[in-house]
């Protein structure tokens, strides 16, 4: 975990955070040149709350929106910028009634807690590439709906819509030979859900799955790969349909939790979990094997080097005529600097080669690494937008049993900052939900 950049001192109000943990947020970073810059860092705080339209005055109609507990707050925003706003939060510091609209609002106005010219790194956190640890299972039965499931859902209520779109090639070489400059995607927009309430996350979640299962044309005896492995939602939903499932995962808790699931499940026999000894693996017993293949929610955390890696190895998996069904959040075009600073903080504690591409980066990525071609796109933002204000939900109100599950409240504060910081995002339109179909760019000769 990142601590302060150099020297630091625990307030008071900080004695019960355990440092050895958490030590970017049990000391506060103090130096000359930090205390000399947080009256500055303080400024522009209260200047970006005024544009955005946050009340800071306890004495206003309503009452503060946002309310700062603690001075240390702005020696950490002098120190490390958005880091230091979400070590802040989670030391307690600050707090907001509304904790997705004063992110939104902070964002939108462009803050930049150190100065415009000094938004950069703000110091040494540790990253790295995709190491194949997953969300543990105690932690996904807090937030999800249907206990297992960690990713974004797609909501009955939203109707699609589906436009067939040329979309440029990114195969070097296209247009001067066999490949074409250009391809046709199946482009689906699913409507914003309406009426959504706390009970339809779940069955939500499983609907997602199932969407992804059609994109891959799973059914009955269709030899299916999980790679990353989830939680076990995808796995039995495929077995459900008679496939057959290869889970493949390089977390050994995280397999442990998925044959627990498949024990009581009636169709856990079609299931076979496995860990692997590299979170990419590239051993020739998984070549060419399997009629099709899913993930959810990986191409997001595997870093720029691991995607490409990743993307190769799902290659080599399918056998020929293949189908691959990925879902992923990805940026859009509306994305602003202050969105790609916020998000250091999720590098910084939970996924360390965290970066949202574009769709047509991914188009890019998929082009130029593999034989694959993208054919089909599902979008459904406002789907995703909802199910992080529901997960948010279900997390505040199994928040005495994540006490009893060791999950101090340090960690409680960092989980509902992430979720909030992404359903930000969502509303901003700066990021996008989407599920891509890709096959052979080549068609069998038969």
């Amino acid at each position: 975990m990142p601590g302060p950049a150099s020297g630091g001192y625990t307030p008071a109000h900080l004695l019960h955070v355990d440092a050895s943990r958490w030590p970017g947020v049990a000391l506060v970073p103090d130096n000359r040149i930090v205390r000399y810059q947080a009256s500055a860092a303080e400024s522009r705080f209260a200047a970006a709350c005024a544009t955005a339209g946050i009340s800071l005055d306890p004495e206003a109609p309503g009452g503060a929106d946002l309310t700062v507990e603690n001075e240390e707050l702005f020696l950490r925003l002098a120190d490390s910028g958005w880091l230091g706003l979400a070590e802040g939060y989670m030391a307690g510091e600050w707090r907001s009634r509304d904790l997705v609209t004063s992110l939104a609002g902070l964002l939108e106005c462009g803050f930049a807690p150190r100065g415009r010219f000094r938004a950069g790194a703000p110091r040494s956190v540790v990253s790295g590439g995709y190491a194949g640890g997953e969300l543990p299972g105690d932690l996904v039965r807090l937030f999800s709906g249907d206990g297992m499931s960690a990713f974004g859902a797609r909501f009955s209520s939203g109707v699609p819509t589906t436009v067939r779109t040329s979309v440029r090639s990114f195969v070097r070489g296209a247009g001067r030979g066999s490949e074409p400059s250009s391809h046709f995607v199946d482009v689906t927009t699913l409507a914003p859900p309406v009426a959504v309430e706390r009970a339809d996350l779940g069955p939500a979640q499983q609907r997602a799955a199932e969407a992804l299962l059609d994109a891959a044309r799973v059914r009955a005896r269709t030899d299916l790969v999980e790679f990353p492995c989830g939680g076990g939602t995808m796995a039995l939903a495929a077995a459900r349909r008679g496939a057959t499932v290869d889970c493949l995962t390089a977390d050994p808790e995280l397999a442990g939790t998925v044959r627990e699931l498949l024990d009581r499940g009636r169709d856990g026999g079609r299931v076979h979990v496995t860990v692997t000894d590299t979170p990419i693996p590239t051993h020739l017993d998984w070549s060419g094997r399997y009629d099709a293949l899913v993930s959810v929610e990986k191409i997001e955390v595997l870093g720029s080097s691991g995607r490409l890696d990743y993307l190769r190895a799902v290659e080599k998996m399918l056998a020929p005529g293949g189908y691959v069904a990925l879902q992923s959040v990805v940026s859009t075009d509306g994305m602003r600097r202050a969105g790609r600073d916020a998000l250091v903080a999720l590098r910084a504690y939970i996924w360390p080669a965290l970066e949202h591409i574009t769709t047509e980066d991914l188009h890019r990525a998929v082009d130029r690494s593999t034989d694959l071609r993208i054919i089909a796109e599902a979008h459904f933002a406002s789907h995703y937008e909802t199910t992080l204000r529901l997960q948010r939900e279900v997390f505040a109100a199994n928040e005495r049993s994540a006490a009893a599950a060791g999950f101090d409240i340090v960690f409680r504060r960092l989980w509902d900052y992430q979720l909030a910081l992404m359903e930000a995002m969502f509303r901003l339109g700066w990021l996008d939900a989407v599920q891509i179909t890709a096959t052979s760019r080549r068609p069998l000769r038969r």
